[in-house]
């Protein structure tokens, strides 16, 4: 007869191991120490084989049939139910090892290999860590939801960080794309979440563009009287107008002198491939002025604490704001707006010429193609020295008085 929920219950354990069956198998296994579990008798291929199902009462008689009735679905498919289980086991081991922090640990290593700069491995490390870790580092990044994701996302928000709210979902993103094609997971939870953030405003670096004001400026650049370091990167940010990051990390050894060249290698660029910069005579004489204070050292700009790092990213900044220009006015990034605008305006040089002075990428990939293969290099050269010669005359023109 079948098992009744009542006999389960009042089964009582007796100096020997006791079997009360119910049906396809599936019995009660009542030992003399009074353990009660479920276990289901089976053959397959011929040979005797056991199943358990757990103790009684945390699995009930309904719940101990469901699983036999599983198993025995298993069977009529030629499938051994005991070795199904083992390998849903191993399936569970392979996908609680990995988890988020894992993946995201192995895509860090792999951008950092294909030699992203180290300024965007530290913002994605720095999102990662101080946000997404904690979060759902632990979890088995197949199973992270949308919803989850969303939760944290939200949080960040909550701040009014919008900006690092977007970042991190792009870098979270990157995470679960690189799961899926290393097999890890099978979709991005990220995918469903675009839309659902605020969007922060569009933030311009601030920049000085009127041809009075840049005079006044470079003349507080040239009477600077701080670390002669620091006035003189001001200066060629002035003359190259690169980015900060390229121009604190310069190099004496990309310097060539007799060609008038500053090479930048890729790996510093924001796009990842090398730029070059040509040298007006004005830049020359900034690098001449301080080659005695660094000439034997590998950076134009070191650190003031250690000659093995560059320039602190905030130095610039902080001069511009000692000598009276705050930030919404200008900064070490807005010398790029400074060049852009006044270039432009000059309408003498291609715009071409300019973006690719500019290191900026052209959305079009056909036409960044083309213009990444015509480096207009000679109106570069002669452009470049135009821009100091005009710089020096915008700054040695008297100030109005009253």
């Amino acid at each position: 007869m079948a098992l009744t929920d009542t006999a389960c219950r009042n089964a009582k354990a007796t100096d020997k191991p006791q079997k009360l069956s119910d049906s396809g198998g599936l019995h009660l296994f009542v030992s003399p120490s009074g353990g009660r579990l479920w276990r289901m008798a089976y053959r397959f291929d011929g040979k005797q084989k056991q199943l358990s199902f757990g103790a009684y009462p945390a699995v009930s008689l309904k719940d101990a049939r469901e699983r036999r009735d599983e198993a025995k679905a298993l069977l009529a498919a030629g499938v051994d139910p005991a070795a199904q289980r083992k390998q849903d086991k191993a399936d569970s081991d392979a996908v609680s090892k990995h988890t988020f922090q894992a993946l995201a640990d192995d895509y860090l290593a792999k951008i950092a290999a294909e030699g992203r700069a180290g300024a965007t491995l530290n913002k994605a490390r720095w999102l990662l860590e101080d946000f997404a870790y904690p979060a759902m580092g632990a979890r088995p990044i197949a199973q992270i939801k949308p919803a989850e994701v969303l939760e944290l996302l939200k949080k960040v928000e909550g701040r009014g960080t919008f900006e690092t709210a977007r970042r991190l979902r792009g870098i979270c993103s990157r995470v679960f794309r690189y799961a899926v094609s290393t097999q890890k997971a099978e979709i991005d939870p990220t995918h469903p979440l675009r839309g659902a953030l605020i969007a922060p405003k569009t933030r311009h670096h601030s920049a000085i563009i009127e041809p009075t004001a840049i005079g006044a400026l470079l003349r507080a650049i040239y009477d600077y009287q701080g670390n002669v370091l620091t006035a003189a990167g001001l200066k060629l940010a002035a003359f190259t107008f690169v980015r900060p990051g390229e121009l604190r990390l310069m190099e004496w050894r990309e310097i060539d002198v007799e060609s008038a060249v500053w090479s930048i290698p890729a790996e510093r660029m924001k796009m990842r491939r090398p730029h070059k910069v040509p040298l007006a005579r004005q830049a020359l004489a900034v690098l001449d002025e301080i080659r005695p204070f660094t000439g034997k050292g590998r950076f134009v700009f070191p650190s003031l604490r250690s000659d093995d790092r560059g320039m602190s990213e905030n130095t610039l900044n902080a001069a511009l704001r000692r000598m009276g220009f705050d930030k919404g006015e200008m900064t070490s990034h807005g010398f790029r707006a400074m060049a852009a605008t006044r270039l432009n305006e000059m309408g003498q040089w291609s715009v071409d010429a300019i973006e690719r002075q500019l290191a900026h990428q052209d959305a079009n990939a056909i036409r960044r193609a083309y213009t990444h293969a015509a480096e207009y290099w000679d109106e570069r050269v002669r452009m470049m020295q135009v821009w100091a010669d005009y710089l020096d005359a915008l700054r040695t023109v008297p100030a109005r008085k009253g």
